[in-house]
């Protein structure tokens, strides 16, 4: 049985139809996904920080009463990082977390600044590993900072291309939120050597 050159024409101009059909399904099913992937890897590392500055959020009382038992008088920095401490714990959006971890993390300065006057609060085994984990919660804070900032920028550079900002605009992704950094932490720190 042969087909008709008309009958021909059709079955290829439809299996070209298909091809491209399925070459604009499967583009969209890899875009979406892309994006997907992109946007919950944000969510996760916004939960790594949170996490992070929850742990933060935990030590300081351990960190705080180890230096209460040597520096009694200083009662005024200890109900300021306390009042910090709650800012920061009733925080509702990142954000919010990260100034109020900004705030916190100057009275812990002050703190540490404490310590140097009590030679035996600075030999301290508890208060050395409390030392120890806040610096390393620091630096998985820094870290996970920069995964966030990595990834929201790589997530709006993606949903602003083209031909993605399509697969975007059709799926309404829409772009993230970068952290910013408060005023008092884009200043040059002054420092005195007391000359």
């Amino acid at each position: 049985m042969a087909l008709s050159k008309g009958c021909l024409f059709g079955l290829i101009i439809t299996a070209i139809i298909a091809f491209f059909l399925l070459l604009f399904g499967g583009f969209l099913m890899i875009s979406y996904n892309k994006l997907v992937n992109l946007d919950e890897g944000i969510t996760a590392a916004n939960e790594e920080i949170e996490n992070q500055l929850q742990r933060r959020y935990d030590l300081i009382p351990n960190l705080v009463n180890t230096v209460k038992g040597y520096a009694s008088h200083e009662k005024e920095l200890f109900e300021h990082i306390a009042d910090a401490r709650a800012k920061l714990g009733g925080a509702g959006t990142l954000q919010d977390k990260l100034n109020a971890n900004t705030e916190l993390g100057g009275l812990l300065s002050r703190l540490l600044m404490i310590v140097e006057n009590y030679p035996q609060l600075k030999a301290n085994e508890n208060f050395i590993r409390l030392q120890d984990e806040l610096a390393g919660t620091e630096n998985r804070i820094a870290v996970a900072r920069g995964r966030y900032i990595r990834l929201v920028k790589e997530y709006n550079s993606s949903i602003r291309r083209f031909p993605t900002s399509f697969v975007a605009g059709i799926f309404n992704f829409e772009q993230r939120e970068y952290i910013e950094v408060p005023e008092e932490k884009k200043e040059v720190p002054e420092v005195d050597f007391g000359g």
